[in-house]
């Protein structure tokens, strides 16, 4: 039995070490938006990227980032992947204790103001759109902000429009009913519309919202949470920024692009497998860039046009030390397939 107390001490050791390992694992919980952009971040689960940095990561499925800022800021959620909208601004005033921490989408956005078919021949011109109702996803969203955007490129403000607010899957019955005469449509519905003759491509934001690039959707962390665990919420980000990178790869034909379609179906962030397969996925940047003149001109828009009253300065804005970090860590990122011709997520 002697013989055999030393074998017993090693298992001992082992079962002690594995028992600490996981016990030091730290818990992140997520709230995501559920789009294609959020495979990066299942990957990066899947993969074992997160695992790797002693990282559990828990994800709550949001319907929008906005109203998810009060939990972001109550820390009962400590990272939001979503779409940016005047809330952020106006949360920002109020002080709290949150902000953006890298892109999710940014140009090419793939989006477009569409027509109803039969205005086709009627509106050729952004300025004969005055008085007309045209439909976004929400009051202050950014589709509301491209769209005025692209207006004041002919002298047309938003104030001279109708807006009217419809989730972008009922945007085909409102341009059938004549509920509305124009909308801003995001992938995959802009391609859905045409390939059925719902609706009518008109003009791109991509020509004529500027600065670009564009973010539209973002990354954001409760400051509060990130200041108490920095090495915890830079490990983050160098797994995350991982899965990222294996996103960009399959958004231009990669190796792995099959792999990253049957993650997206399985998990059910998408569910129409054609939207994968033949339609043009939302381009992020590798390196997590938020462009910063771009988010300037968003707030100054939104305060311009009374959706929010927050002049804030670049660093409340955006905190880019955690990216820088992760970045810095990684190395530059490498595109596997060099031909392709794919513009974004490079």
């Amino acid at each position: 039995m002697a013989e055999l107390q030393p074998v017993f001490a090693a298992i001992g050791v082992l079962v002690a070490s594995t028992l600490a390992g996981v016990a030091q694992e730290a818990t992140v919980r997520v709230g995501m938006v559920r789009s294609i952009s959020s495979v990066a971040t299942l990957t990066a689960i899947d993969k074992g990227y997160f695992k790797e940095a002693g990282i559990k990561v828990v994800t709550e499925d949001i319907d929008t980032s906005a109203n998810m800022l009060a939990l972001l800021a109550q820390n009962q959620l400590q990272i939001i992947e979503g779409g940016i909208s005047a809330g952020y601004f106006n949360a920002l005033e109020k002080g709290l204790p949150i902000t953006i921490v890298m892109d999710r989408v940014s140009s090419p956005l793939g989006h477009n103001l569409m027509l109803r078919p039969d205005l086709k021949e009627q509106v050729r011109e952004l300025k004969q759109l005055k008085g007309k109702i045209l439909a976004s996803n929400g009051v202050g969203s950014v589709s509301t902000y491209e769209l005025g955007k692209m207006l004041e490129t002919e002298g047309l403000s938003i104030s001279e429009i109708d807006v009217k607010v419809f989730p972008f899957t009922q945007m085909a019955i409102a341009f059938a009913n004549r509920a509305i005469d124009a909308a801003i449509v995001i992938p995959p519905f802009t391609s859905l519309f045409l390939s059925k003759g719902q609706a009518v491509a008109f003009k791109d934001p991509d020509d004529l919202v500027n600065p670009r690039p564009l973010t539209i959707a973002v990354n954001m962390v409760n400051t509060d949470w990130a200041k108490a665990n920095r090495d915890l919420v830079r490990n983050y980000y160098v797994a995350y920024l991982r899965g990222v990178r294996d996103y960009c790869q399959a958004y231009h034909g990669g190796a792995n692009r099959v792999e990253l379609i049957e993650r997206a179906l399985h998990s059910g962030a998408e569910t129409r497998r054609e939207l994968l397969t033949e339609y043009p996925w939302p381009a992020r940047s590798p390196n997590g860039r938020v462009n910063i003149e771009s988010m300037l001109d968003m707030q100054a828009w939104y305060t311009r046009n009374k959706f929010s009253t927050a002049q804030l300065p670049t660093d409340r804005l955006v905190d880019t030390s955690h990216i820088d970090y992760a970045v810095q860590k990684l190395g530059p990122f490498e595109l596997a397939s060099k031909d392709s011709k794919l513009s974004g997520c490079r």
